[in-house]
């Protein structure tokens, strides 16, 4: 095996036919059905369960499935549907808990199996280490012939979903404007239920790389570097907007008219300036968010609590602090009256609310944000590696502002830089925010000649 499977609170990765093979995979879900049932012992469970568009999709579902029901617990089999819709239906059916097959932003090569509580965010960290440790322990209870869960299938997921992003816009407003957008899925999950929600609102749709055949048109993560294409096309297409996802629809770049990548940061942003302004309440983000959030909550009198990487972290703060609007700056956009899932649906939706309601084009409300550059690196580690990489900047930093509760995020005067291990890849992510490229670099460039010198 040249990389270890990656079990954390982002549940299991890998590459399949190599660390991430069906006999795993019916043992992972063993292990995620002991667990619910082990906490609900008088009550008959169900768990809903469905996948992206990969094509290692249907084998690691049926094997999460047949795990499930060994051990008694029954499934609904939602089909190929996006990462938030299975979070809105297992709240909506009353289930104990939700999978979903897919592994997100990461090359086809990959695949994963990522895991729901009944109140639609993934375990805890305390949760999410005892899941593995049945996993691992092989501690899973079987039920006997009688005892097995049932399969029954149910293909409403995405009309529950699109009805709740309904719920939180105005429909006949966006409706009325009859735009034109460009939809960029990369052939995973979300380009069946985008374009049904985009009709709803009345958009004529330019649908690119939006069959759902698994096969990623371009490296899946929506970054600048990978969209390069699809900005040509919104600009030669005359759209008012490019809306680009990763292939389970939890995260959502825009570009603007123009042909303008705006990235991944601006989603969040822009949906936080959209209801910030209209309804009062605080907000809350990641460690590796821009700054921009900060300063439009700072406009409007509110606060941003922020929290370690990953959405269940990001909901739990949103949840105990009351916030109106969070999410990670990755795309990732959370509104709780849609659920405590990272949402494009949900992001797209309060874009074009937004763009509706003022009559602006979307280069215009992004340029009306404090715009910084963030530079954004990533490179191989093992947790040997990293730990050491940690403790040389803390050296390095000794002057700045120290947050650890996920790797380490130092603030300074003039910038932000967060350093962490990965949650889904074994590598380590660097992240630094300021005014300018020669600021932001500087710090880059800093961690890296801390890595270079640890390897020698």
């Amino acid at each position: 095996m040249t990389e270890q499977l990656i079990i954390s609170v982002s549940g299991m990765r890998g590459i399949i036919g190599e660390n991430l093979t069906a006999p795993i995979a019916v043992e992972y879900g063993c292990a995620f059905g002991t667990f619910l049932k082990r906490n609900n012992p008088e009550s008959k469970l169900n768990v809903c369960i469905g996948m992206d568009s990969r094509p290692s999709g249907c084998m690691l579902k049926t094997a999460v499935t047949a795990g499930l029901t060994s051990v008694g617990i029954d499934v609904i089999d939602l089909g190929l549907v996006t990462t938030p819709s299975v979070g809105v239906s297992l709240r909506e059916l009353g289930c104990a808990g939700g999978v979903i097959i897919t592994a997100s932003h990461n090359p086809i090569r990959y695949n994963g199996i990522k895991l729901l509580l009944d109140n639609g965010m993934a375990p805890s960290p305390e949760s999410a280490e005892l899941i593995r440790k049945y996993f691992l322990d092989k501690n899973v209870t079987y039920s006997d012939s009688v005892s097995c869960g049932k399969m029954i299938c149910d293909n409403q997921a995405d009309e529950r979903h699109i009805s709740k992003v309904l719920a939180i816009i105005d429909k006949n407003l966006i409706a009325s404007k009859k735009f034109k957008i460009a939809l960029d899925s990369v052939n995973g999950a979300g380009g069946p239920i985008t374009k049904k929600l985009l009709s709803k609102l009345g958009c004529e749709v330019f649908a690119i790389n939006c069959e759902p055949t698994g096969i990623f048109a371009h490296t899946p993560e929506p970054t600048a570097e990978n969209l390069k294409g699809f900005c040509e096309a919104v600009k030669t297409g005359k759209t008012d907007i490019g809306f680009a996802q990763d292939p389970d629809a939890d995260r959502l770049a825009i570009v603007d008219e123009n042909g303008n990548y705006l990235g991944e940061e601006y989603t969040l942003a822009l949906a936080a300036k959209y209801i910030l302004s209209k309804r009062a309440g605080d907000a809350a983000a990641n460690l590796s968010t821009s700054r921009m959030i900060d300063d439009i909550a700072a406009k409007s009198g509110s606060h941003v609590f922020r929290t370690p990487v990953g959405e269940a972290n990001v909901a739990a703060a949103m949840i105990e602090h009351n916030c109106i609007i969070g999410g990670e700056g990755n795309g990732g956009v959370i509104d709780l009256r849609v659920g405590p899932v990272r949402d494009s649906l949900t992001g797209i939706a309060l874009v074009l609310q937004m763009m509706a309601e003022t009559g602006k084009p979307i280069s215009q409300l992004a340029g009306d944000i404090n715009h910084y550059c963030m530079i954004k690196e990533k490179f191989a580690a093992d947790k040997n590696l990293a730990q050491k990489i940690f403790d040389a900047a803390k050296i390095t930093f000794s002057q700045a502002k120290v947050d650890s509760s996920d790797g380490y995020r130092f603030d300074f005067d003039d910038a932000w830089l967060h350093i962490r291990s990965s949650n889904t890849e074994p590598v380590v992510r660097v992240i630094a925010e300021a005014a300018d490229r020669n600021s932001a670099d500087k710090y880059i460039n800093a961690v890296l000649k801390i890595r270079n010198s640890i390897l020698g």
